[in-house]
């Protein structure tokens, strides 16, 4: 067995994922821009490269744990700045930043931490961010039922910070509004309000 197959095959690869290709593909890659892999401090790399990009695109599996509404709370319950990073599928760059999400419950509610599961279910995938906020918010709608669904992702994405435009510190917003976050103006203030942070309410 190679030292690549030896290597790989004592790591677990993730479901679709296969380490032994990614490896070698990181290694053809990494010597086609000129990288000297007999290097001490680069013969690892691309086992590295494999394994990391391995772990930024597979999320945790989670059981998504719902509870009746039996108070029959009826305002919005919003998890601000949950963090995330995802790799633009344009450019295998990372782009990071943070998720508000809420919801107006109906039947049913979520456990909290579930709202940061399934942020990190879809930013763990090759993305971009329009689709990802999208996504968020039409999981919550088709596992809950809510009255309306608010979303909003804030991020930086390198590839827009250290090469093209080089503009670091720039960040993107966007924002998918569902039911009655979206058709009622005085709940779409409010869930709009409650993502801003304190400086900017």
């Amino acid at each position: 067995m190679s030292d690549v197959a030896d290597l790989s095959a004592r790591l677990e690869a993730p479901p679709g994922i296969d380490l032994v290709a990614a490896e070698e593909a990181a290694r053809r890659l990494l010597e086609a821009l000129g990288a000297d892999l007999e290097n001490e401090s680069l013969r690892e790399t691309p086992r590295r490269v494999a394994a990391s990009l391995a772990e930024m695109l597979t999320p945790k599996p989670f059981e998504a744990t719902t509870f009746p509404n039996d108070e029959g709370y009826d305002e919005l319950v919003i998890a601000r700045s949950i963090p995330f990073h995802s790799l633009c599928e344009h450019h295998v760059l990372p782009f990071y930043g943070v998720a508000h999400v809420g919801y107006l419950p109906g039947e049913r509610i979520i456990g909290l931490s579930k709202l940061g599961r399934v942020v990190e279910m879809f930013a763990r995938r090759l993305q971009v961010q329009e689709r990802m906020t999208v996504q968020v918010a039409r999981w919550l709608e088709d596992m809950l039922a809510p009255r309306g669904v608010g979303v909003v992702l804030e991020a930086e994405h390198l590839c827009m910070s250290l090469r093209g435009v080089h503009k670091p510190g720039t960040r993107t917003v966007t924002s998918a509004l569902l039911g009655c976050v979206r058709d009622d103006a005085r709940t779409r203030e409010e869930f709009l309000r409650l993502t801003r942070s304190p400086g900017e309410r």
